[in-house]
């Protein structure tokens, strides 16, 4: 969700009665520090902060988070040493596409594993093998874990049937971006939305040089076409030139219009 996904949404997530969370990835460390204090100012609730494992973490964005403790951290393409926030008190969530994944993040102390199905909007996770490898859908992954850690299903979750299903497959917990773009407090581009809602999503790594889900637009087809992609993140200057790209997941054709609030209670309803 960076970049999608002001800090005000992960407020009136958290507000609502779900665990908000900040897509810290591109925001350099001040901004990091800035969006951490706005939501801690705008609810009293619990929010996390979610940021790129290395090679692609920041420098200092981990002192940010250290420092400003929000109640969750998690992390997507690698492995972050979970201890010094640990130590803090912050829980640590690591991001994990197959069982290799899992068990490496489990090894290396994680308090639970984010199982990033192949139905996932945005940026793939993996960090071990291929992408094709960690292309697993979320109803064969979340069972095909095997840690002792909690499990958060994530991928293609849109309406309580999907919470409730990921549940039964094993998952402790749910984890929604898609669903929460269609929220007028995410303050998404109407193009975005349409292009989720006309169109097919595919995933490449044509626009940005890493494999993400995205909607099938013209610009998305020329890039497939063309040359193969620049090593992320170059790609995404070069493929910016040719136009805009429209993250989310496959099943964004069946997301709701709601506010935050009515989102939340609706899903919770649903999923009871």
């Amino acid at each position: 969700m960076a970049g999608v996904a002001p800090p005000s949404l992960a407020a009136a997530v958290s507000n609502a009665g779900a665990l908000g969370t900040i897509g810290g990835a591109t925001l350099a460390p001040a901004a990091l520090r800035a969006a951490i204090r706005e939501v801690r100012a705008a609810t009293a609730a619990p929010f996390g902060v979610n940021l790129f494992a290395p090679p692609y973490l920041q420098a200092g964005q981990l002192d940010v988070v250290l420092e400003e403790r929000p109640a969750v951290f998690s992390f997507t393409f690698g492995v972050v040493d979970p201890e010094p926030m640990q130590a803090v008190g912050i829980a640590v969530l690591g991001t994990a596409t197959t069982a290799e994944e899992a068990g490496c993040l489990e090894a290396a102390g994680v308090d639970g594993v984010v199982a990033q199905g192949a139905e996932a909007g945005g940026h793939r996770g993996t960090f071990l093998g291929s992408f094709e490898a960690g292309l697993v859908p979320l109803a064969e992954l979340v069972p095909s874990l095997g840690v002792s850690v909690p499990v958060i299903a994530a991928g293609g979750i849109v309406d309580g049937a999907g919470i409730r299903a990921a549940l039964e497959l094993g998952a402790r917990g749910v984890q929604l971006g898609t669903a929460f773009l269609f929220t007028p407090e995410a303050g998404v581009s109407r193009e975005h939305l349409e292009a989720l809602r006309t169109l097919d999503t595919v995933v490449t790594p044509a626009y940005t040089g890493r494999h993400m889900r995205a909607a099938r637009t013209p610009v998305l087809e020329e890039l497939m076409a063309g040359p193969p992609p620049l090593p992320f993140p170059q790609q995404r200057a070069v493929a910016a030139a040719r136009g805009p790209l429209y993250m989310g997941g496959a099943n964004a054709k069946n997301a709701r219009e709601l506010p935050v609030a009515e989102l939340v209670a609706t899903l919770v309803a649903e999923a009871a």
